[in-house]
């Protein structure tokens, strides 16, 4: 069969960006994504849409093993990438998906978790390190990393006492994701995300499995700090939560699937997911509230008792490599804070309020507070709401 002029076309970045979702949510096989875009293809429409990208670098590696544990979040890695560093090294890369920091640091120190890179976010790092669980990066063995293209707003949570103990991976921000078609009153602020909750978004509404957000965003709605640990606010925000659960779809950081379902129709969000609902579906509406959230940054470390540390080095550098950053960008939609990244994005991604929303929203936005981590009245605020 001949082919058609539109056959001979390259891919444009669009539809790239389509087939590396399609791939990444199992939709079609690894054979059909090479067929349609090919790795050497994608890299060429990535370098036509950016001047000056280069092709990637070859690296020599020694023996890593055959297997390596990598525990991060949903939706939050492009299997094209973990696929081609297991074809380059041998080394099987087993992916274990948590829904908070809390539940990383639980498993952490309960022991023997076989975990080789972790991501956790910024404001975990300094309890990692004081708690011992956490390992001081040696950067020579991660030449890929270049501190001086990081946002030091983003990377500085890295460095405790002088020492680099993560490097960074992406940043983003937590708001809520709604199905405009379903919730048509327009909700703009956590005040209004519990409202709705209790109204026309009865039955189907989901918040976060972890604490830090689902007892900020009903922080926020009352107009407190997303980071509080005063006790009369905690209490408030716990009622807030509690006159909320009866109308809740689901307790769950692994939203998507329900969004994407229609059983859900407004999510507490982080803003990839939020891309990644909206490019597929445009009535999912990403919103950072009005009256508040979370900026965060989240990074690539190594626990103190990793078992295939050689593999676990191998592993970051790779992630680190700046083309292999505009992959993982293509498939999750979640900003690097590397400026040789932001190099390579089309233009037009600057202009996306997903990913850059305007700046007074971003004003009213708080990184989280180490002290959140382990405070007891946050943990047990959320073990009530949860049983409740």
């Amino acid at each position: 069969m001949s082919k058609s002029y539109k056959d001979n076309l390259p891919i444009t970045a669009t539809k790239l960006m389509e087939e590396l979702e399609r791939y990444r949510k199992g939709s079609v096989s690894r054979r059909h994504f090479l067929g349609v875009t090919g790795l050497g293809t994608a890299m060429a429409v990535l370098s036509s849409a950016v001047p000056g990208l280069a092709p990637r670098k070859s690296y020599a590696y020694g023996d890593l093993g055959d297997r390596l544990v990598f525990s991060t979040w949903p939706n939050y890695h492009n299997p094209v990438n973990v696929e081609e560093f297991t074809e380059a090294t041998g080394v099987n890369v087993q992916i274990n998906a948590f829904g908070s920091n809390e539940e990383m640091l639980a498993k952490l120190q309960a022991g023997a978790t076989g975990w080789d890179v972790f991501v956790p976010t910024n404001y975990t790092i300094s309890n990692y390190v004081e708690l011992g669980l956490i390992q001081e990066l040696d950067l020579s063995k991660m030449p890929n990393y270049d501190a001086g293209a990081q946002n030091p707003l983003f990377a500085g949570p890295a460095t405790v006492n002088g020492k680099v103990y993560a490097v960074p991976k992406n940043w983003g921000t937590t708001g809520f994701v709604l199905n405009s078609n379903e919730i048509k009153s327009g909700p703009k602020s956590w005040k209004d995300f519990f409202e709705v909750t209790m109204a026309e978004g009865s039955g189907h509404t989901i918040v976060h499995d972890y604490q830090l957000t689902t007892i900020g965003a009903a922080l926020c709605a009352l107009g407190y700090s997303f980071n509080s640990i005063d006790e009369k606010e905690l209490a408030e925000a716990e009622k807030v939560l509690i006159d909320a659960k009866p109308h809740l779809f689901a307790i769950t950081s692994d939203y998507q699937p329900g969004m994407r379902s229609g059983d859900a129709w407004m999510s507490i969000c982080w803003n990839g997911d939020g891309l990644q609902l909206n490019t597929d579906l445009p009535e999912m509406q990403y919103v950072i509230a009005t009256d508040g959230g979370e900026i965060w940054s989240d990074f690539y470390a190594i626990p103190t008792e990793a078992p295939h540390l050689e593999a676990a080095y191998a592993f970051v550098n790779f992630l680190l490599d700046p083309y292999v950053q505009v992959r993982e960008f293509a498939s999750h939609g979640y900003a690097s804070g590397d400026s040789r990244v932001s190099a390579m994005l089309p233009a037009d991604t600057a202009n996306n309020k997903i990913l850059f929303p305007a700046v007074e929203l971003m004003n009213g936005l708080e990184f989280g507070a180490a002290q959140t981590l382990t405070d007891p009245g946050r943990a047990e605020l959320i073990a009530r709401f949860k049983s409740a």
